[in-house]
C-alpha cells in the first residue's frame, strides 16, 4: 500500500490549519491519558492503522500500560478505566459514529463528571483526532 497524496505539501495552508488545532488541543490542560486514550480509541473505532501505530507508542512512552492499551477496545468490560475515563471514552465513540448522535446520557454523563472547558476540549480533540483519521483512511497512509 502506498499513500496516495501529501496532503501537507499539496494544499500546505489546509494541513497547517488542522495543525493549528492539533497544537491548541496540545496546550490544553487536558491529560495526557486522556488525550492518548480518545487519539486512540477514535482511531481504533475509524480504523486508521496509522494513528493507531503512532499514538498507542505516544501512549507508551507517556507510561500507558499495555494491558489498559489491549483492553481500550473492550472498555466497557475492562475494569482497568475510571468512570471520568469511561465517560470520556464513551463521548469519542458516540462523537467519532455521529451518525446516530450524541445521546443525552451521555452528554449529561461527562458534564456531570468534567467542568466546562475541560468538556469543550476533550470535545475539540475528538473532532481534531476524527480530522486527521480521516486524512490517514483517504490518502491511505502507512505505519512505518
Amino acid at each position: 500500500m502506498t499513500t496516495r497524496i501529501r496532503i501537507d505539501a499539496v494544499e500546505p495552508a489546509g494541513y497547517k490549519a488542522i495543525l493549528g488545532l492539533e497544537k491548541f488541543i496540545e496546550s490544553t490542560p487536558l491529560t495526557r491519558t486522556h488525550k492518548d486514550l480518545i487519539k486512540i480509541r477514535a482511531s481504533q473505532v475509524n480504523g486508521c492503522a496509522f494513528c493507531i501505530d503512532m499514538h498507542t507508542r505516544e501512549a507508551r512512552r507517556a507510561g500507558e500500560t499495555e494491558q489498559r492499551i489491549y483492553a481500550l477496545n473492550a472498555w466497557r468490560d475492562a475494569p482497568f478505566f475510571s468512570e471520568e475515563e469511561r465517560s470520556i471514552l464513551a463521548l469519542t465513540e458516540e462523537v467519532t459514529l455521529i451518525g446516530g448522535h450524541v445521546s443525552d446520557e451521555t452528554y449529561a454523563q461527562a458534564a456531570g463528571l468534567l467542568e466546562e472547558t475541560y468538556l469543550a476540549q476533550v470535545i475539540l480533540a475528538i473532532i481534531t483526532i476524527n480530522a486527521w483519521n480521516r486524512i490517514g483512511i483517504t490518502t491511505k497512509l502507512v505505519p512505518a
